[in-house]
């Protein structure tokens, strides 16, 4: 069955076997980890993590056509789920998976503030293709222009690593852009806040107006704005990219002291 890469689905599906083979082994596979791929498309990566020692696989496929060629084409060996990756529960991660993702480019950063947000959900280790324009994003420095909202709330978790960029005729169909592998590893301790919902908002209403001064910002969120601000170290005429990932997660902690 030949099909056709949908546009609307973000499919392009990786095809240099080279690369296949180091992104499996990347994730150090052993024989007790259990392992989820999102968007597997027709299986090009799937078919290295069947050879790894993993017993227990399972993927998330949206595209009923592709579902029907991976069942054929992995027969038991594993577990496929015909769905939408955004609309699992957090019920769904209960194990620690190792997950594995060429993530469709028109919602990869969605899947990932998702699972950044969720205050349940854990994984063992994430390795993930994006559009090399947001792992820019993801990775970026404070003070830089890359720096966002996205490069926050991955950040606030995970310890992440760029392990290398793809060219586009790593893909079929190719897309017009280079992508990006990474490495995600979750940190053994992180900063605590009650609720990662707040860390949602607060990161949106300062983004908003990335260009603006977040002196706006501290008088929406802050009664006592000028106290809280020096309390944090933040200059009140500073941009949005120049408060690190730590002062944003101090001024959480601070939002939810007032919700007391």
């Amino acid at each position: 069955m030949q099909l056709r890469p949908k546009k609307s689905l973000g499919q392009n599906f990786l095809i240099d076997k080279n690369i296949l083979k180091k992104i499996v082994d990347i994730g150090g596979i052993n024989k007790n980890d259990k392992i989820l791929e999102i968007g597997p498309g027709t299986g090009n990566l799937t078919e290295y993590i069947v050879r790894s020692k993993s017993k227990n696989i399972t993927i998330v496929e949206k595209d009923t056509d592709l579902v029907k060629i991976l069942k054929e084409k992995f027969k038991e060996n594993i577990k496929i789920i015909n769905y939408d990756v955004l609309k699992l529960s957090e019920n769904f991660y209960k194990d620690e998976f190792i997950v594995y993702g060429n993530l469709p480019y028109n919602i990869s950063t969605q899947i990932l503030a998702y699972w950044c947000l969720s205050k349940n959900i854990k994984f063992k280790k994430l390795i993930l293709l994006f559009q090399k324009e947001v792992a820019d994003r993801i990775v970026a420095e404070v003070n830089t222009k890359n720096y966002s909202r996205i490069t926050i709330l991955a950040n606030w978790k995970f310890n992440i690593k760029k392990i290398l960029d793809l060219n586009p005729e790593c893909f079929s169909p190719r897309p017009k852009v280079k992508s990006t592998l990474l490495e995600f590893t979750p940190k053994k301790k992180i900063i605590e806040i009650k609720s990662p919902k707040n860390l949602e908002n607060i990161t949106k209403i300062f983004f908003n107006q990335r260009r603006k001064m977040v002196k706006k910002n501290f008088i929406k969120l802050f009664k006592n704005f000028n106290d809280v601000s020096k309390s944090v170290n933040i200059n009140l005429s500073d941009r949005p990219q120049n408060i690190s990932i730590e002062k944003f997660l101090m001024i959480v902690k601070k939002f939810e002291d007032e919700l007391k």
